[in-house]
């Protein structure tokens, strides 16, 4: 699989479009005055314990005071809240060793907030999620600072190999080098893409996550909350550092200043990849060449179609999603059952993808196409859980309820991505909604594919005037019409009618009736 990473720098943001062979699947945007990401680090003031939701409420400069479970605050809250209060109080030049830092014991997991958080002190926290609607962001006292190999968690020193590393003589060989090169009081968690590295590249990563923390501890010094106290890095090199790997063979960016630090970066964690990253100068914009806006006009929006000619329907309520699969008018064979499950699988396919782009969270409920066979049901779920697999959002499948219904539950980190892909319509001005024209020319060329392929002959198609000018645009064996023409080996004849509006077309036989779709 190709992955390749579009970075299009503009006043406002960035918007960063990820890949996968020429697939739009992930869309980020990082606005310029962007606060609260998710990884932020913040000295917080604790303002409310609620003991009713086991909670408390934090001032960490938002509008609206952050949110904090019990269940986020971390066994060792108890040490958390003593290194920050020593931190900020230290008087020494060298600062606080956390080396000869003593870890308190840890809190119990059915305990109470106000014995942790009574007397509201100063807190250090995390962004856990970054504020969504009219919720402030929720938070956690779990630190931990994540690099390409390593993550570090302080205050602990257990050392734990991802799950994903099947092999059990490299999980104990990874093992061994980390609790060799680790500091003390550090918990380690190495990751997936530790596999195979050797102790040099391990110990590199460690260091550089280790000088993060003394920069926190310096930054923490003499600090009043609510104060940022360390922000996460951009989204394109958190983006780069998890997602990294030998697929990856393509990073174009549009700005001289990301380019350079997109190329610092890789140089630094990847200096074998460094070639991948080009600086894009065309003159065009950078999303129009790659043909990702046309892919987002095509991806957003509640209607989403599929290539079979079956369509999905995506509705956004204030406590779930909900995707509807239509089957459309177009059938891969007479059998009811296989054509459900045909279209079933496309569906699945679409909906894992919706899911990474539009970063669609919490539940979401999906009624796929009726299918009575037990064996068709299962080898849906099996798939939809192929298809999800390389979703780095926390997620789980369940199996078809007796109603056709599959439920989802995903991670939300942050709002949803939600994009208006419709354009004013030129008849009305405005007081009406039409479809994006970038997708008219697909549609006509879909429904001309399939009638002919069910045979119809001396087709017509009838189109607005300055749709024609486009199709038949060039000489008559370039034009948009004479090409489709040599694809499906059938003349169809073009004409123009000032009675349809701009995105309207009708499709007639050879005696001269209109063919309904």
């Amino acid at each position: 699989m190709n992955k390749e990473l579009i970075i299009n720098a503009a006043p406002q943001g960035v918007e960063i479009a990820l890949l996968e062979d020429k697939k739009l699947v992930e869309l980020h945007s990082e606005k310029s005055d962007a606060r609260f990401a998710v990884g932020d680090l913040y000295l917080g003031k604790v303002k409310k314990l609620i003991p009713g939701l086991n909670a408390a409420f934090v001032d960490v400069g938002f509008e609206k005071d952050a949110f904090l479970h019990y269940t986020d605050l971390s066994p060792y809250a108890r040490s958390l809240l003593k290194f920050t209060q020593q931190t900020i109080n230290d008087k020494s030049e060298s600062g606080l060793d956390f080396a000869k830092f003593e870890i308190e014991p840890e809190i119990i997991k059915t305990g109470k907030i106000n014995e942790v958080l009574g007397g509201k002190p100063n807190i250090l926290v995390q962004i856990l999620k970054e504020p969504i609607a009219a919720k402030g962001p929720r938070l956690s006292c779990e630190i931990s600072l994540p690099g390409r190999f390593v993550v570090i968690t302080p205050f602990n020193n257990i050392v734990a190999v991802s799950r994903k590393i099947h092999s059990a003589e490299e999980r104990k060989r990874l093992q061994k080098i980390v609790e060799a090169i680790k500091p003390k009081n550090f918990g380690v968690i190495v990751r997936t893409a530790a596999e195979g590295k050797n102790t040099a590249e391990l110990h590199e990563d460690l260091s550089a996550l280790v000088e993060m923390w003394k920069t926190i501890q310096r930054n923490l010094h003499g600090a009043a909350p609510p104060a940022k106290i360390l922000s996460e890095q951009t989204k394109t090199n958190s983006i780069l550092r998890d997602l990294l790997n030998a697929d990856f063979n393509r990073i174009v960016v549009n700005d001289r200043t990301i380019f350079a630090d997109t190329k610092n970066y890789i140089q630094r964690i990847a200096p074998e990849k460094a070639d991948i990253v080009s600086y894009y100068q065309n003159g065009s914009p950078i999303f129009d060449s790659f043909g990702i806006t046309k892919q987002v006009k095509a991806s957003f929006g509640k209607t989403v179609n599929l290539n079979s000619g079956a369509y999905l329907i995506i509705e956004h309520t204030e406590a779930l999603h909900v995707i509807d699969v239509n089957s459309g008018y177009k059938s891969v064979s007479n059998n009811q059952e296989q054509n459900a499950l045909e279209t079933n699988l496309e569906a699945a396919e679409e909906i894992a993808r919706q899911l990474r782009l539009r970063d669609l969270g919490g539940i979401i409920v999906v009624d796929f196409i009726d299918m009575k066979l037990p064996e068709n049901k299962r080898r849906l779920v099996e798939k939809m859980e192929e298809f999800m697999a390389p979703d780095r959002a926390k997620h789980a499948v369940l199996p078809i309820s007796k109603f056709g219904i599959m439920q989802i539950t995903r991670q939300r980190m942050k709002p949803e991505m939600n994009i208006n892909t419709q354009e004013i319509c030129p008849s009305c001005n405005g007081t009406g909604k039409i479809s994006s024209t970038l997708l008219l020319e697909d549609d006509i060329e879909k429904n001309l594919s399939y009638l002919i392929t069910h045979k119809h002959k001396g087709l017509q198609l009838s189109v607005n005037p300055i749709m024609y000018a486009y199709l038949a645009k060039g000489l008559f064996w370039t034009s948009k019409i004479a090409k489709w023409n040599k694809k499906f080996g059938q003349k169809t004849r073009l004409a123009a009618d000032t009675n349809l509006h701009l995105t309207e077309y009708k499709f007639f036989d050879a005696n001269g009736e209109q063919i309904k779709l």
